[in-house]
């Protein structure tokens, strides 16, 4: 059995992680439970699973009286308090936005195993993680759908060289949209998307498309590829997850139903698989499978993430920055969906080239990316 500490609990991938603990308690005992301010949820989550610890950064008025012998943490760094407290087998990551960089360093200092659903933590502080696990021999697996199914792919590698990796993207829900169309969207038309279902944040990223930029990048990370051998495709279906082609031509693809549940169930059991009780392929019923190249132009999102990589240094901090405050904005109506673009576009002209050496220059980077993409967002719907 190994004990596990979840962080972003109530959250989307939170939840499906701690579905599987329920079907596998002869597997999993969780330990430790963090989420940012859902106090309520969380509660009901630590009565369930008797963690030894939990975490909120934003501290409740009051801790009820059956939870109280859990030990608890509160603020900014509360997650991070409570991985040292614990020292969990695994810690399955699934906080959003930078604020996962600290807790993903922290876990590859106590834990065995750092199970990554927060890509923003690679995208700010790659360099960072990837160097930190290679210098402790510490195992980072990707519970993202498209890094599981590269992951799961490479298992068949056995020393063979690769050509490229293929990531796949389902287009969203304005695939087929003019631009115009597009730059006009409502939050609820980018809120629908077609085959997963996620949080806000990262769905509105996969209306723009700014999401697969940043797996773009987190690709480079997690597997030392280069970015010209990384290549995107869109496949609305969401059946194939992502592939790898080798030098010989053969490709290896991982398909299944879209279920985020598999990749958070192979991350956890690796190198053994899990059963959940989820949906089968019916390949009869799906009929076809769809692909197409990615369209730049209507989707500027993901060309900027590529080139903020090839930038290097603090670049991708800024695009994660501002991309962060741009689609916040457009969720509580104060920019327009193409706005989400422009303001990202704006922030990378202005931020200058320096290097990121250790984790002060990332949060420097990115407070210096929001405050300038709060000026422009200042401009309201004109953006």
């Amino acid at each position: 059995m190994r004990t596990l500490a979840v962080l972003g609990a109530t959250g989307s991938i939170g939840q499906q992680t701690l579905d599987i603990v329920r079907r596998a308690p002869d597997k999993f005992k969780v330990t430790a439970l963090a989420a940012h301010s859902s106090a309520d949820a969380l509660f009901d989550l630590i009565r369930e699973f008797r963690p030894a610890a939990a975490a909120l950064v934003v501290e409740p008025r009051a801790i009820p009286e059956d939870l109280r012998a859990c030990e608890w943490f509160f603020g900014e760094n509360a997650a991070v308090r409570m991985l040292r407290a614990v020292r969990a087998d695994d810690v399955l990551s699934a906080v959003v936005g930078i604020a996962g960089l600290p807790a993903a360093l922290e876990a590859l200092e106590v834990s065995g195993r750092l199970l990554l659903a927060n890509k923003e933590s690679l995208v700010t502080g790659g360099q960072l993680v990837m160097g930190r696990a290679a210098a402790l021999h510490k195992p980072v697996l990707p519970v993202d759908s498209e890094h599981s199914a590269i992951f799961q792919c490479l298992q068949a590698q056995q020393g063979n060289p690769l050509r490229r990796l293929i990531l796949t993207a389902s287009g969203g829900p304005f695939r087929t949209w003019a631009k115009a169309d597009i730059d006009s969207a409502t939050a609820a038309q980018a809120l629908g998307h077609p085959t997963w279902k996620m949080g806000p944040k990262i769905t509105v990223d996969c209306a723009t498309m700014m999401n697969k930029g940043l797996e773009v990048i987190e690709a480079h990370h997690l597997f030392g590829m280069p970015l010209d051998r990384i290549d995107v495709i869109v496949h609305p279906q969401s059946v194939i997850h992502s592939m790898v082609e080798f030098e010989d031509g053969a490709v290896l693809a991982q398909l299944g139903v879209p279920d985020m549940r598999v990749p958070i169930g192979y991350a956890m059991g690796c190198p053994v698989r899990i059963p959940f009780g989820g949906e089968r392929l019916d390949f009869a019923k799906l009929g076809a499978m769809t692909f197409e190249a990615p369209d730049m132009e209507r989707f500027p999102c993901l060309r900027m993430a590529v080139e903020a990589q090839k930038a290097g240094g603090v670049t991708p901090v800024a695009l994660n920055g501002a991309n962060e405050e741009a689609v916040g904005a457009f969720l509580k109506d104060e920019i327009p969906f193409g706005g989400i673009a422009r303001v990202v576009e704006a922030v990378l002209s202005r931020t200058p080239g320096r290097n990121v050496t250790c984790v002060e220059d990332v949060y420097e980077a990115d407070r210096t990316a929001r405050a300038a993409a709060k000026a422009v967002i200042a401009r309201g719907k004109t953006v």
